[in-house]
């Protein structure tokens, strides 16, 4: 049977599907949850949504972004088991729009008048990280150790690898499409690619409704990724071997996610 579309018709089979809670800031597509994914999409078209490549996945749904330039609106939806399961709005930068633009989801903060801009771009989101680090390191000194061959102790400099623990905090910015992350200096090894003043550049950022995740290149071998829970406001930095920091960000949010 031929998907077909009218405006009464739209309403009815959706209210069949589920019912659904009116949501804080509208985006006219509440009526859609719970319709079969491919045959919907026709329909996000013709109220003027068109999607934006890439998306994410979870254990049970995945989510993909769509964009209302008309409305300067993005969205969110949730997809399980082939049907919409949620259609939320969202920030602009998770539709790769500038994140400036006149939209902005109830509980989001407006951004202030003169706010902060790197190259030019606003930054969309700002964190400061407090946590605990650690990386390779090596250890060297004197002590005594088991000789077998010569059955007997003997007095000796030793050199041995080690996983050094630290204290640190770093900062991360994100805007449309990209982002960079600033590192203490007990994070940079030394061997690594050259940052910023610090800062290194975020790349493959993916900003999902509940995770936010990237990567960054220290050098050659070592390219650890970042992974930022929007809920719990905790942050993971893991690359290879001991290399990495667990912690918790600062930014502001509302009481469903930290940011």
């Amino acid at each position: 049977m031929r998907f077909k579309w009218s405006a009464v018709a739209a309403g009815a089979a959706w209210s069949v599907c589920l019912a659904v809670p009116a949501l804080a800031q509208s985006t006219g597509l509440e009526d859609m949850v719970g319709a079969r994914a491919g045959q919907a999409e026709s329909e996000l078209q013709r109220r003027g949504y068109g999607n934006v490549p890439g998306g994410s996945k979870s254990d049970d749904r995945s989510y993909s972004y769509w964009w209302n330039a008309d409305r300067g609106q993005c969205v969110t939806i949730a997809t399980m088991e082939g049907r919409y399961a949620s259609i939320t709005p969202t920030l602009p930068p998770d539709c790769r729009q500038p994140a400036n633009l006149r939209s902005r989801p109830s509980g989001y903060p407006d951004r202030p008048a003169g706010g902060t801009l790197v190259d030019g771009r606003p930054v969309d989101l700002g964190l400061v990280c407090f946590g605990d680090g650690s990386k390779n390191g090596v250890a060297s000194g004197t002590r005594w150790t088991w000789n077998r061959d010569r059955d007997r102790y003997d007095y000796g400099r030793y050199t041995e690898s080690t996983t050094e623990v630290f204290d640190a905090s770093l900062m991360v910015q994100l805007w449309a499409g990209g982002g960079r992350i600033r590192l203490p200096k007990s994070l940079v090894p030394p061997i690594h690619s050259r940052g910023d003043s610090g800062w290194w550049e975020l790349t493959d950022v993916r900003s999902g409704p509940d995770m936010i995740t990237a990567g960054y290149r220290l050098n050659g071998l070592n390219k650890p990724r970042v992974t930022i829970d929007r809920r719990s406001g905790r942050i993971t930095v893991q690359g290879m071997a001991s290399y990495g920091f667990r912690g918790t960000c600062d930014t502001i949010g509302d009481e469903r996610r930290r940011f």
